[in-house]
Parts: C-alpha cells; structure tokens; sequence
C-alpha cells in the first residue's frame, strides 16, 4: 500500500506524524509547567513562613533555657537508677545531706504505657539550700513532678529546717497490672 503512495503524500504522512508528536510533546511538557509553576508557589509559601517563624541565635537561646529537659522514659530499674543518681548529684550541688533516697509507691500513670515511680528524701537543711534544689529541679531530665513537699522549721533556729520531698518519675510498663 506504501508503494502506491505518491512522494506528496509520503511527505505529508511524515509531517503529519511530526505535528502529532509536537502536539502530545506540548501538552505533556505544559502540563508538566503547571505543575511546575504551583511546586513552585508552594516552596515559596513555605519559605516565607520558615522565615516568620526563624529566630536569632540568642533568642532562641533564650527560649531553649526556660524549656525543661525531659529524658524518655527506661525500663524501670535502669530508670530508678538514673533518676537517683540525678536527684543525689542535685541535693549536693544545694549542699543538702540526706537519709537515703527511699524508693516508694510505683502507681498508675494518666500516660497509657508508663507508670510513675516515686522516690522520697529526708533531710535538715538551711532554708535556702531548700529553695536553691527547688529551683535547680527542673534540670532533672528524669523528673516529672514534685510529688509531695513538707518544710518543718526549728523553732529555735528558723533557718534550719527538716524536709520531706517526695518526686517522681515515668517506668516503662511492663504490662503487668497495677
């Protein structure tokens, strides 16, 4: 049937078939443009708010120091080890000579999968060692509350008082019931 075909004809099929394939050309690459062009429109959204939410250095500083630092959670004996070790280390840096940290109750948790584990400390101490822990508690990246906190002042020597503190600490759970 090629063969039939005129040199007229044979060069308007080739034109032809050249014009189909610049037609699926140019709608596929402009279709391509426009996704182009909104890719496009998105980064620069997105850059603008990076922008508006980006910081100088000393702020956020700022920021990050009045942010408590916050460890995840251990399975429970390497968890108890570590919060004592911390909680011991910040009683000595407030200069406070304690009994033994006691390990106490280890109860249910508002957190699905954690329980808390409580430590108590008994102690006589100045006043402001006591004010100075409180404050440095926070740097305690096992800590999760200040479960109790009794002061018992010496009516003779108001400065000296006896303190009971009770913290606590998420544990892993292990799926047991409470």
């Amino acid at each position: 049937m090629i063969e039939k075909l005129s040199q007229r004809d044979i060069r308007i099929l080739k034109i032809g078939a050249v014009c189909v394939v610049a037609i699926l050309l140019f709608v596929f690459v402009t279709g391509r443009l426009k996704h182009w062009a909104k890719a496009r429109a998105s980064l620069a959204q997105l850059e603008v708010k990076l922008d508006l939410i980006d910081m100088n250095k000393a702020k956020q500083a700022g920021l990050m120091s009045i942010v408590p630092v916050f460890e995840m959670p251990q399975e429970q004996e390497k968890q108890l080890f570590l919060f004592r070790d911390k909680l011991n280390e910040q009683l000595s840096k407030a200069s406070i000579k304690s009994s033994p940290l006691q390990v106490g109750s280890i109860s249910k948790s508002g957190q699905t999968g954690y329980r808390l584990l409580h430590l108590k400390c008994s102690a006589k101490c100045g006043f402001t060692q006591v004010l100075d822990l409180l404050a440095n508690l926070k740097e305690n990246p096992y800590l999760v509350g200040v479960e109790e906190l009794r002061i018992k002042c010496d009516a003779k020597k108001p400065q000296d008082v006896e303190l009971d503190l009770t913290v606590s600490t998420f544990v892993k759970s292990t799926g047991d019931k409470l």
